[in-house]
């Protein structure tokens, strides 16, 4: 009884050292004084031996010394070198590129929530918000895209001069070269406001702001490049597109088939000048039918060695002038309904010199490294703020039309399939505006997250298309019938337009985020791949040493924590947060370690055979990015003062949530091969089998939905950042007044109702029951005119649209005034 005591007393002492990660002297010093109390207990002479060997061994491997490096990881790091997969150096490149923020703690099983709660709020500088509310705001009152893109389809010239004017294609070129020098928060508020009034202002402006020649000059230009080009990026003196997508190869970027040969040959009148002669064929590019300035990514080859030894020199970027001879620009593509500009370009035999290569001949082969580690720009800032400004403007008019458009005598909004309707749109939201404003902040911060621009870049994109269908689903007949008044369609039309670009969704969901993401944010794998491939010898082995059984604790400490989290459903973690979010936090921890620990039994078990598994690869990314999320819904929350009114969005999306990362976790359980590997990790992360998470409740919707249906501090603080027209023909300004119109308008309404006769049905249209209220002193003659504006504005609301028999998008108009069937002309009657 004594052994079997003492051996189950040493079991719950190692899981405990597991447990808290204790180093390797702490574990050696509590098994000597197992071994000590067991020999003054006077045990048995075995269990004494057992305990002698036991703590002999565990002394060697744990020691991290030269007996277990020549014993133990010497043999090992042979074998990982013969199991480990060779990577592509375009592979090792997106592997190195950026840096890993806190992607790193979600996947260390530990996040350090401090850290999280250093990091400021999204705030914008008076120089920034002044910018925000004078220039951005004169262009948006300047734009009407349903001119722009059924009618000019561009921007009108007076949009671009202010542009230029207004330095808005220089944001992030600093004030020394003429640039607006903005924050990445001020440039995600700009797209965002831009977005909510024309998705193609929006694009023209993003794109020289996100990946291209701006950004790339910066980080790597030669200083006699950016004194040449920033400043005329700056003032629009030169238009930018960067060329990269070619036909036959897109998401494989890699294997771009255009080709530069270095050679010499004659530059501006000198001959003998060493440069590339370029051959491309490129599509998709934007702003390319207008680019004065091609950004060019191109394979460069030296076959003759006149810059070094290499015959593949490398992908390659350069900067090309579009008035060269050999260049051409095509003509434009259509994006869906959108009209900003994009088309493709194609030159042969192009002669350009060694100083077009961007950052110069020392650059020339790092063209992919450089691609990777820029790409978090536009990935993080642009397409977040595009897909947020999309969803703000959801809000806004779903909401406000809820309330408007009545039914069956009730505001769409009061049926309960509307409200769960809302409350989804709502809580999205909710949840991509925090991802927006906390991964912004990081950027600010020094971060170039490659993982996190792409968690952010694929789900919020996503959310935005389920955001506008709602939307759309709640507008119904109104949403369909296009023309000037409708300020749904064009955003419906256009969302897949951010989908595909800077790397198509599914590829970025099953490819990128958790294969990337796994080894960069692990604390050890990186380690011990650097360790395999590179160097032989003695510090191969010492590095390979420390990292592999550093990891061995890493993976022992998560088991661990998932085990005894799921047993206890994380309920004695103690948090950060209030009283509301403390719990979050936990959770949060708790599959923190789930993922760490999860990962590195798929890792173990698959290897290099993961990168062929890319739906257990998505499922797993579906969980990080989760955990991203909702880690922004919390900082979020925090940041804006724990409001007591966004205690329902909160509760809303963490539930939304933690009910998708347990579905994730139980798919990749169910579908794991070999599938007794599966329900082992099932029964560890969910010991007690039950389902633990529920999506939100009926209450839950019903709560949120009530908050955007009329105006208020929550509803204001979601769609802060929307652009509101101050003309009184604008359809949003409309609605936006029909709001507030049947808002004061509903009491006065309840009223007229209970007076109306038996069997007699109010009209909110019908101005005789007003009338006669009014006569009989039922209600004052300001409640009076309460009404009739409600059900003029209501009106104006419900109406579409229509156009002569060819719809001529010129003669487009919405009847307002009641019209009876007898007033219609004859040739009007039949087509109504």
């Amino acid at each position: 009884m004594l052994t079997l005591s003492f051996f189950a007393a040493g079991l719950a002492l190692c899981a405990v050292l597991a447990y808290r990660r204790c180093r390797a002297r702490t574990w050696l010093a509590a098994l000597a004084v197992c071994v000590a109390v067991a020999w003054w207990l006077s045990a048995s002479l075995p269990l004494l031996a057992t305990g002698a060997v036991f703590l002999a061994v565990a002394g060697a491997l744990f020691h991290p010394g030269p007996l277990r490096r020549a014993c133990v990881s010497a043999s090992l790091l042979s074998r990982f070198r013969r199991a480990l997969p060779q990577l592509s150096s375009s592979e090792r490149e997106a592997l190195e590129a950026g840096t890993v923020w806190w992607d790193g703690e979600l996947l260390s099983g530990n996040p350090d929530w401090r850290r999280l709660a250093a990091m400021p709020a999204a705030r914008l500088s008076a120089e920034e918000q002044a910018f925000v509310d004078g220039p951005v705001e004169a262009l948006c009152e300047m734009l009407d895209e349903w001119r722009i893109t059924h009618e000019l389809h561009d921007l009108p010239p007076e949009a671009w001069q202010h542009i230029k004017r207004h330095g808005l294609l220089g944001m992030i070129i600093p004030k020394a070269y003429g640039g607006l020098g903005f924050s990445a928060v001020a440039h995600s508020q700009v797209i965002l406001k831009l977005t909510s009034r024309s998705g193609t202002a929006a694009v023209s402006v993003m794109v020289p702001n996100s990946l291209g020649p701006a950004e790339l000059l910066l980080n790597y230009g030669t200083q006699a490049q950016k004194d040449y080009y920033l400043p005329r990026l700056a003032r629009g003196d030169e238009i930018p597109c960067f060329a990269l997508t070619s036909p036959h190869a897109g998401s494989d970027a890699g294997s771009i088939p255009d080709y530069g040969i270095v050679c010499r040959g004659e530059w501006q009148g000198e001959h003998g000048v060493l440069g590339i002669r370029l051959t491309w064929e490129k599509r998709y590019i934007t702003l390319g039918p207008i680019a004065t300035l091609l950004g060019l990514a191109f394979r460069l080859y030296d076959p003759d060695r006149l810059i070094g030894p290499r015959y593949d020199v490398g992908i390659t970027l350069a900067l090309i002038s579009a008035s060269l001879p050999g260049v051409n620009i095509g003509r434009r593509h259509r994006a869906m309904d959108a009209a900003f500009m994009t088309g493709p370009n194609w030159g042969k035999d192009v002669f350009v010199p060694f100083s077009s290569v961007i950052g110069g001949i020392e650059r020339a082969g790092q063209g992919w490294a450089m691609l990777m580690n820029c790409l978090a720009a536009g990935r993080s800032i642009s397409l977040p703020a595009n897909s947020c400004g999309a969803a703000k403007m959801c809000v806004l008019t779903a909401g406000a039309y809820s309330r408007v458009r009545r039914q069956f005598g009730l505001p769409l909004g009061r049926f309960e399939g509307i409200e769960a309707v809302l409350a989804r749109i709502a809580g999205n939201t909710y949840v991509m505006e925090a991802a927006r404003e906390t991964t912004a902040v990081a950027l600010d911060g020094g971060e170039k997250p490659a993982v996190i621009s792409s968690i952010v870049k694929y789900h919020l994109t996503e959310r935005v298309r389920k955001v506008v269908n709602d939307a759309m689903d709640i507008h119904a007949g109104k949403a369909i019938c296009t023309g000037p008044g409708n300020y749904l369609a064009l955003a419906y039309q256009q969302v897949p337009i951010a989908i595909t670009v800077e790397g198509a969704n599914i590829l970025t969901r099953s490819m990128i985020i958790f294969g990337q993401g796994v080894v960069r944010g692990h604390p050890y794998l990186l380690r011990e791949i650097a360790a395999g491939a590179g160097h032989h010898g003695a510090r191969a082995v010492r590095d390979f040493d420390e990292a592999l059984f550093g990891h061995l604790a890493f993976f022992a400490g998560n088991a661990m924590k998932t085990l005894w989290l799921g047993f206890t459903r994380a309920r004695w973690l103690a948090m950060p947060g209030d009283g509301i979010t403390c719990a979050y936090y936990a959770q949060l921890t708790r599959f923190s370690a789930v993922l760490a620990f999860v990962s590195d039994v798929v890792l173990a078990v698959l290897g290099g055979a993961l990168k062929r598994r890319e739906r257990l690869s998505a499922r797993l990314a579906d969980v990080l990015s989760l955990l991203y999320l909702g880690t922004c819904v919390l900082k979020r929350y925090d940041d804006q003062g724990r409001q007591s009114d966004d205690v329902p969005l909160v509760r809303w999306a963490m539930a939304d949530t933690l009910c998708r990362i347990e579905q994730a976790l139980r798919v990749v359980f169910d579908n794991f091969r070999p599938a007794w590997v599966g329900r082992l990790l099932g029964g560890m992360v969910f010991p007690l089998r039950a389902r633990e998470f529920h999506a939100p409740s009926d209450d839950m919707d019903a709560e949120v939905s009530r908050a955007i249906l009329q105006p208020g501090p929550v509803r204001e603080r979601l769609t802060r950042g929307v652009f509101l027209s101050r003309s009184a023909t604008d359809p949003v300004a409309t609605l936006e007044a029909a709001l507030e119109a049947v808002v004061v308008s509903e009491s006065v309404e309840a009223r007229l109702r209970s007076a109306a006769p038996a069997g007699a049905a109010y009209r909110p249209d019908d101005e005789r029951p007003v009338q006669a209220a009014l006569e009989a002193g039922l209600i004052t003659p300001e409640e009076a005119d309460a009404v009739k504006r409600a059900a003029q504005l209501r009106r104006e609301v419900i109406m579409v649209d229509d156009f002569p028999q060819d719809l001529s998008p010129m003669h487009a108009c919405r009847t307002t005034q009641a019209v009876s069937f007898e007033q219609l002309e004859p040739e009007d009657r039949t087509i109504r």
